[in-house]
């Protein structure tokens, strides 16, 4: 077991996994802890809530984890987020979704379109804007939330109105067949997409990238090229076919580059100002 435990650790380590206690959350903001969105025990979210929320600008955030692990409630996922962005106005969204083996990444990207769209019925109801969604996710998580940008209609068959734009945070998985054909790539990626070619096409952004694409940023290590070179060739392709994309280049390790968002810099500011051009009451509040 102790091979398997050393791998585990070390992915862990990757992502900026720990068994930190939850954050605490600033004052004034009310949290709705395990929201279903599905039957499933790991179809939950948590809700931050900004007090007397009125048409409030909505960011759901998908959590990374190599398709296998990880929780909504690991403060790298939301503990700087939250602090910067629900005292501005925003509902910020957190969720949890089934893991592999029991769901593979297709289904996993399924789940966040429940979830998308189970916010957006809910929304009116704590104060938000269904049509204001931000839909965010980072590392495997990353993945599922541009696979659902780069053919919006998927999330449309389970119910999801439009979204404003995706924030894509460090994916290493824009080009599944490409990862898949390497010998030397992680052996985690074998048991998130396995062995069967039609399947690493379906669960591959880019090879579903369509015109109807919502406006995606693409965060990246600009340290690796493993990491900004896939960002650059699917942004190269989705502006071939006229869609609005960024690539944010950033010297950040990829596990800071989901910690870091929030804090005061210049990559947070990098990104408010992606997030501020999607919506002019987006852009008011983060002018705040």
């Amino acid at each position: 077991m102790i091979g398997p435990l050393r791998i585990l650790v070390a992915l862990l380590a990757l992502c900026g996994w720990s068994m930190a206690a939850a954050a605490a959350v600033p004052d004034g903001i009310k949290v709705l802890h395990d929201v279903a969105y599905g039957p499933a025990k790991l179809q939950t979210m948590d809700v931050y809530l900004p007090p007397k929320a009125k048409g409030a600008p909505i960011i759901l955030m998908v959590h990374g984890g190599a398709w296998a692990f990880g929780d909504k409630t690991n403060p790298q996922v939301y503990e700087n987020k939250v602090a910067r962005w629900v005292p501005r106005g925003f509902i910020f969204v957190s969720i949890n979704y089934p893991m592999v083996p029991d769901s593979n990444p297709v289904q996993q990207a399924d789940d966040v379109a429940r979830a998308m769209a189970a916010v957006q019925k809910a929304a009116p109801g704590w104060g938000g804007d269904p049509d204001s969604l931000i839909l965010m996710g980072h590392s495997a998580g990353a993945h599922l939330v541009s696979l659902l940008n780069a053919d919006p209609s998927r999330a449309a068959k389970l119910g999801v109105k439009p979204w404003l734009g995706t924030v894509s945070l460090d994916s290493g998985a824009l080009d599944v067949p490409s990862i898949m054909k390497v010998p030397n790539h992680f052996g985690f990626y074998d048991k998130a997409f396995g062995s069967d070619p039609a399947f690493w096409k379906e669960s591959s952004p880019i090879d579903h990238l369509t015109k109807d694409g919502p406006p995606w940023l693409g965060v990246c290590n600009s340290d690796r090229p493993a990491s900004c070179g896939p960002n650059q060739i699917y942004a190269a392709k989705a502006t071939a076919l006229g869609l609005t994309v960024e690539v944010l280049p950033e010297p950040m390790r990829h596990s800071e580059i989901n910690r870091e968002l929030g804090k005061p810099s210049g990559y947070t500011d990098a990104v408010e100002g992606f997030m501020a051009s999607l919506d002019p009451d987006v852009n008011a509040l983060l002018r705040q």
